[in-house]
C-alpha cells in the first residue's frame, strides 16, 4: 500500500525528558498506556526521534535509547555485535519495567529490531521496521567497500559532528525541512567516532533472511519511495520474510522516514499500535 505524505495523526504532544541509568542513557516522554521503544539508525541517537516522542508520548510511554556506544550509553564489551545489542535492549527493558513492548527500528535500528525480535520474542507485542533491510549488501555492495567508505571521514580526523550534514542530506528526500536536518545533525553529533566505528563493523554482518519466518509478532514494514539507501525492494524482501507482515510506502520520502513525513509516519505506526492492541 501506497501512503501519501498527509498530516493525519492528531497536534497533541508530550514534553520528553532525559534520563541516564546504569550504563543506558534515554529520552522518553509519557507514563501510562502501553510502551513504544524507538531505534535510531547508524548516524543517530535518542534525539533523532523527536516527532515520534512527542506525538505517541500523549497516550504511550515512549521511549527512544542511545544505542550502546552512542550518546550517553556505555559501548558493549569487547565489540559490537547484533547479538550483544539484542541482550543489551533485553537489559534496557528491564531497568525500566518494562515486559511487552512495541519495537519501531529505523535503518540500523530496525536491523537490531530484527535481531531482538529474534532473540527475545517474547519481550515484544509488535514490531515496525522503517528504512531497513533484511541483510547487508542486497545490492551487491561489499563489506570491504562500504566500510571504507564511511570510515574515510573517521580515518581523516573528523567526528560525527563534522560530517553529520552532508551524510543527512545524501540519504533524505526532498522534503526534508531545514528544521528537521537541524534536528538530525544535533542527533548524529552525539556519536562518538569510536561508537560509530564499533557500529559500522557490525552493521556489515547483518542477515536475517533464514530467521524471518521465526518473528511471530504483528509486523509493519515502511519504506520511502525515494530511499536510494534502503529501497523500496529492500522493504519488499523484509515484509515477504516475515509472516503475515504489511508494508506501506510512503511517497515523496527518502531514507529518513520519522524525520522527514512525521505526520504521515505517526499515523500508519499509530494505526499498527492501536490494531495489535485491540487484539490482545
Amino acid at each position: 500500500m501506497t501512503t501519501p505524505l498527509t498530516p493525519r495523526y492528531p497536534g497533541a504532544v508530550s514534553s520528553p525528558r532525559d534520563l541516564e541509568e546504569a550504563g543506558f542513557g534515554w529520552r522518553e516522554s509519557g507514563e501510562g498506556g502501553p510502551a513504544v521503544v524507538f531505534l535510531h539508525g547508524l548516524g543517530g541517537s535518542r534525539l533523532a526521534w523527536e516527532p515520534q516522542l512527542g506525538a505517541f508520548g500523549v497516550c504511550r510511554r515512549a521511549v527512544a535509547w542511545d544505542q550502546p556506544g552512542y550518546g550517553a550509553s556505555a559501548p558493549l564489551e569487547p565489540t559490537t555485535t547484533f547479538a550483544g545489542l539484542a541482550d543489551a535492549l533485553a537489559r534496557f527493558l528491564d531497568l525500566l519495567g518494562l515486559d511487552r513492548v512495541h519495537f519501531v527500528g529505523l535503518s540500523f535500528g530496525g536491523m537490531v529490531a530484527q535481531h531482538a525480535a529474534l532473540a527475545h520474542g517474547d519481550r515484544l507485542a509488535s514490531l515496525t521496521l522503517l528504512s531497513s533491510s533484511p541483510a547487508f549488501g542486497l545490492d551487491g555492495t561489499t563489506a570491504e567497500a562500504w566500510r571504507s567508505a564511511r570510515l574515510a571521514p573517521l580515518d581523516a580526523g573528523r567526528t560525527p559532528g563534522d560530517f553529520a550534514g552532508e551524510v543527512l542530506t545524501a540519504i533524505a528526500g526532498p522534503g526534508l525541512t531545514p528544521e528537521a536536518l537541524a534536528a538530525q545533525k544535533a542527533a548524529m553529533a552525539r556519536i562518538g567516532s569510536d561508537g560509530l566505528r564499533a557500529a559500522i563493523d557490525c552493521l556489515v554482518t547483518h542477515d536475517t533472511r533464514a530467521e524471518l519466518h521465526r518473528i511471530a509478532v504483528p509486523t509493519l514494514v515502511l519504506a520511502g519511495a525515494l530511499d536510494e539507501e534502503t529501497p523500496v525492494a529492500y522493504a519488499q524482501a523484509l515484509a515477504g520474510g516475515i509472516p503475515g507482515a504489511r508494508l506501506e510506502v510512503v511517497e515523496g520520502a527518502g531514507h529518513l522516514l520519522g524525520a522527514e513525513a512525521p505526520d504521515a509516519v505517526n499515523a500508519i505506526v499509530a494505526g499498527h499500535l492501536d490494531a495489535v492492541e485491540a487484539l490482545a
